[in-house]
């Protein structure tokens, strides 16, 4: 448990300008809104918001792709070549697969020392919808796989530039480039302010729903999200998805292999469930609230496949399971590997002895509502998290936007990461840091277009290593 003598994030006793070790803490101190929007009005002179618009590579930085291969120690080695085919692809696909090289960049930066829970990852498709226990549609950071106590800047930095390196991906031309992602982190501290505002119980009930994203949409594009919305509730139902991933081997549902990216282990026939999977899910149990656990009693686990996900993520242990408490009433949960956040080595250890442990705690921190089946276990050697396979989960088609769209929603996800750190940190003292002007919003889009520059680089030296046979590949055919 957290020790009760740290101070509050909004009294930290932090160098402006390094981000430091150890964890958010407990409050011993509560300063007054005016006090906290104060003291970080006053770190503007030892960290000018200005300074955040710099980028240039130190000379120290390691080789990208030695920091693309670091990253994969302990991983399913088979799935390798998987991931480094995704990585490559683009740009973009790049950024999205290196967390721990921006984490190290990062933390070479300007920081103001307030921290909060982050991302990690924050880059815009780790954002999206989902459906709340009362089946209410939300809007919030969706993937918090490398979530930990850390700078706030970083999380707005990494999605920052993800827009910037997406408009290029789209082939947007750079002036739009950097006004969605001057919009995003506008977003982020107008709506940091108006979070000052609330209560404590006001700012844990706020949530972004459907209904208010939707709010003053063209006609056009509202009814395209409202259709993606309603096949989406479909897709989440267990009865639909159950034809979708399930075949029958006689009178026993399984889970159908649809190869790269849903197998069994080889060795392992369908609906054979090892030893090891009941041991994980005797663990997870316990770590749902004794309600829930009487609700994951009624069901029986029927199979498990391994599946290949993301960009990120490929080569971690990831499982779908098969559960059923009847015919024709399935649950699928989804078990993912949690290894070492990327941010560790830069902001200090978690403070969880068990990384599946970590990411729940920030989900339930940075998320207004949680998935109910959300828990933690441990295998040999590996730590995991577990939740529902998909639960009206919506992400963004980014590949199909243009300017609108783009533009929209980088005000959509710079509101929503507002949110997850207001609940977690100080707003009124990272509001009193970003004020009322737009001199933290020009520097970080500035910073956005350098970064995606060194993206590039980057990605480049990737892509000379894969057709140099340095890094092997695989690639996936287009679907």
């Amino acid at each position: 448990m957290e020790a009760t003598t740290r101070k509050h994030p909004a009294m930290s006793s932090k160098t402006p300008g390094k981000a430091g070790p150890g964890p958010v803490g407990v409050p011993t101190q509560y300063p007054t809104r005016e006090e906290a929007y104060a003291a970080g009005k006053g770190l503007r002179p030892t960290c000018p918001r200005e300074a955040h618009a710099d980028w240039k590579a130190p000379a120290s930085r390691r080789d990208p792709v030695e920091l693309v291969l670091s990253a994969e120690r302990g991983r399913v080695r088979d799935l390798l070549p998987l991931r480094h085919g995704r990585m490559v692809r683009s740009a973009f696909t790049f950024y999205r697969g290196a967390a721990l090289t921006m984490a190290a960049d990062l933390a070479t930066t300007p920081s103001t020392g307030i921290r909060v829970q982050c991302c990690g990852d924050a880059h815009l498709c780790n954002f999206g919808g989902f459906a709340t226990p009362e089946r209410r549609l939300i809007f919030s950071i969706n993937d918090l796989d490398e979530t930990l106590p850390a700078p706030w800047e970083w999380d707005v930095k990494r999605l920052a530039a993800s827009f910037a390196v997406a408009c290029r991906d789209r082939g947007l031309n750079e002036g739009t480039a950097k006004e969605v992602a001057t919009t995003c982190v506008r977003a982020y501290r107008e709506s940091m302010a108006e979070f000052n505002q609330l209560k404590s119980l006001e700012l844990w009930y706020r949530a972004m729903s459907a209904e208010e994203l939707m709010e003053g949409l063209p006609p056009k594009l509202r009814k395209r999200i409202l259709k993606r919305i309603e096949k989406e509730r479909a897709k989440s139902r267990g009865e639909e998805m159950f034809p979708k991933l399930v075949e029958h081997k006689g009178d026993k549902p399984v889970i159908k292999d649809q190869l790269p990216t849903i197998f069994h282990v080889k060795g392992h026939p369908a609906g054979e469930v090892q030893q090891a999977v009941h041991d994980v899910f005797n663990a997870y149990r316990g770590t749902l609230p004794t309600a829930y656990q009487s609700l994951f009693n009624r069901y029986q686990l029927r199979d498990v496949a391994m599946k290949v996900v993301g960009v990120g993520s490929v080569g971690t242990a990831c499982w779908v399971l098969l559960f059923t408490a009847g015919d024709g009433d399935p649950l699928f949960l989804q078990v993912k590997e949690a290894r070492a956040s990327v941010l560790e080595r830069y902001a200090g250890a978690s403070v969880f002895p068990n990384h599946g442990q970590r990411v729940v705690d920030g989900y339930r921190r940075m998320q207004p509502a949680s998935d109910m089946f959300l828990g933690w276990s441990e295998g040999p050697k590996r730590h995991y998290f577990i939740r529902q396979l998909r639960d009206m989960k919506l992400s963004a088609m980014v590949e199909t936007f243009g300017p609108t769209e783009m533009e929209i929603y980088a005000r959509w996800c710079g509101k929503a990461l507002a949110l997850s750190h207001a609940r977690s940190g100080s707003a009124a003292m990272i509001s009193g840091y970003l004020g009322k002007s737009d001199a933290f919003d020009r520097a970080i889009a500035a910073f956005s277009q350098s970064y995606a520059d060194q993206n590039e680089k980057d990605h480049a030296a990737l892509d000379r290593a894969v057709k140099t046979g340095k890094v092997a590949v695989v690639f996936e055919e287009d679907k």
